[in-house]
């Protein structure tokens, strides 16, 4: 694959075999976003578990203390007295209505869906659509729950889910480059405690394979993972 002069003087900059500590990698990843644009800084972590295991599954949720830099988008689906109590807590939609919206339009104008319990008989036809996209509402995630409101302030707030994908590698941002590296350190910090704590009991061995961070545009850095309970 080849990649543009931006790219290449990024590459330049710093050794890409090493290992770096948290705080140097990210500051090496802000001075890699060269782009025009505000780019969004990932974090990609390799976990010595095996997803096709049930019990080997990491999923959870976490606030980032600084935000992701993103406007989210906040669905909430429920009736009753919670339709007041999301609408106030500051959710663009609210309303069980939006499951057929959803349904027969295609409708997707939305980054997180939260759901009372209620709720999830209806929600539960949505999971072919809302599924494979990363959207489905979980009680693990937090976004199945009967507090709407203090799930749509979370979310606005910056709760973002970590999932392990197929490959075992969850895949997280954790805010833009222009937070500077001092606040992308304590978003990185909060979500590697938060999969730290969801480490399976039946997990033997490294737990933390590897970790690199990147930006959108810019190559990845390398973190050393033995502080993580590698």
């Amino acid at each position: 694959m080849k990649h543009g002069k931006k790219y290449t003087d990024s590459l330049k900059a710093y050794d890409r075999s090493n290992l770096f500590e948290a705080a140097e990698a990210l500051e090496t990843a802000v001075k890699t976003a060269k782009a025009k644009f505000d780019e969004t800084v990932e974090v990609h972590i390799r976990l010595g578990v095996d997803s096709r295991h049930a019990d080997q599954q990491v999923r959870g949720a976490v606030v980032l203390p600084n935000g992701t830099g993103k406007t989210v988008r906040v669905l909430v689906i429920c009736k009753g007295n919670n339709v007041e109590a999301a609408q106030a807590a500051g959710a663009d939609y609210v309303g069980e209505e939006y499951v057929q919206k959803i349904q027969s339009e295609g409708w997707m104008d939305f980054d997180v869906v939260i759901a009372t319990p209620d709720m999830m008989g209806v929600v539960g036809r949505l999971g072919k659509i809302l599924g494979p996209r990363g959207l489905m509402p979980s009680p693990k995630a937090g976004t199945v729950t009967p507090d709407v409101a203090k799930a749509v302030t979370e979310a606005k707030a910056g709760k973002i889910e970590y999932r392990l994908d197929k490959t075992n590698i969850i895949h997280c941002p954790i805010g833009k480059a222009s937070f500077g590296a001092e606040k992308l350190l304590e978003n990185f910090d909060a979500l590697m405690s938060a999969i730290v704590k969801a480490k399976p009991a039946t997990s033997k061995g490294q737990y933390v394979k590897s970790c690199v961070v990147a930006t959108t545009m810019g190559p990845g850095v390398r973190i050393n993972p033995t502080r993580y309970g590698a």
